[in-house]
C-alpha cells in the first residue's frame, strides 16, 4: 500500500523559492517512480518533474526546468521538490504520485491529497 501526504505549498512572492515534500507511510516507496503534477481550475493535470526509483534519473517540463530539482531519500521514505524562482505561472496545487517512468498521469496509481502553492505579491 502506497500513502503519499505532501507538505510545503503555501504563498511567496514572485521570485521566491518552495520545497515541498511528500511522504510515503506505506512499504513499497523504493520501488516506484515518484512525481510532482499541478493543477489549475479549469485545467488537466499538469506534469512537473518525475524520479527514477533509484533517484538516478529525472525529468522536467520545460518551463520549470533550471529552476525545480526533483530528489528522493529512499531511506526516509520522501521525495522533495525544490522550487526556485517562481513566478505566476507556477500557482496550482500540487500533487505528489507514484507509478512507472512517464509524463502522463494515467501511468500514476497513487496520489496525495494535494498542496496550494500560491505565487503572488
Amino acid at each position: 500500500q502506497v500513502q503519499l501526504v505532501e507538505s510545503g505549498g503555501g504563498l511567496v512572492q514572485p521570485g521566491g523559492s518552495l520545497r515541498l515534500s511528500c511522504t510515503d507511510s506505506g512499504r513499497a516507496f523504493s520501488l516506484f517512480t515518484k512525481a510532482w503534477f499541478r493543477q489549475v481550475p479549469g485545467k488537466e493535470r499538469e506534469f512537473v518533474a518525475r524520479i527514477s526509483p533509484n533517484g538516478n534519473s529525472a525529468r522536467y517540463l520545460d518551463s520549470v526546468r533550471g529552476r525545480f530539482t526533483i530528489s528522493r531519500d529512499n531511506a526516509e521514505d520522501t521525495v522533495l521538490l525544490q522550487m526556485n524562482s517562481l513566478n505566476s505561472d507556477d500557482t496550482g496545487v500540487y500533487y505528489c504520485a507514484a507509478g512507472t517512468w512517464s509524463s502522463d498521469a494515467k501511468e500514476y496509481k497513487y496520489w496525495g491529497q494535494g498542496t496550494q502553492v500560491t505565487v503572488s505579491s
